[in-house]
């Protein structure tokens, strides 16, 4: 059965931190389109490597989960797993903004 749920939720996270981007203006809101872009890119491709090393390495495996789509872009690697490295890299990235953000402000 093919259901879409995990892929939702994924997208809807990635949605919510949109919102909290452009809140707050910490990347992509903030006029840094390209290199917030470049760099998310970089992240979701080095994760991606790295999940293909485990799998034909034989340690990461597909889980058989009922919320997943079961559409699959390699051996092994489901199509939400390039939305969760999405999220985990932009997550990453406004996390490491903020906390610049809030760094640099108390320094001065």
């Amino acid at each position: 059965m093919t259901t879409f749920f995990y892929l939702a939720a994924l997208l809807f996270s990635l949605t919510g931190l949109g919102l909290l981007d452009y809140t707050h203006k910490l990347a992509l809101f903030a006029g840094k389109v390209w290199q917030t872009l470049i760099t998310i890119a970089v992240g979701v491709v080095f994760f991606l490597a790295w999940d293909v090393a485990g799998i034909a390495a034989g340690v990461f495996f597909r889980g058989a989960g009922p919320y997943q789509t079961g559409i699959l872009i390699g051996p092994e690697l489901p199509l939400e797993e390039v939305f969760f490295l999405t999220l985990l890299c932009y997550v990453i990235l406004l996390s490491y903004l903020a906390i610049e953000r809030r760094l640099t402000a108390r320094s001065t």
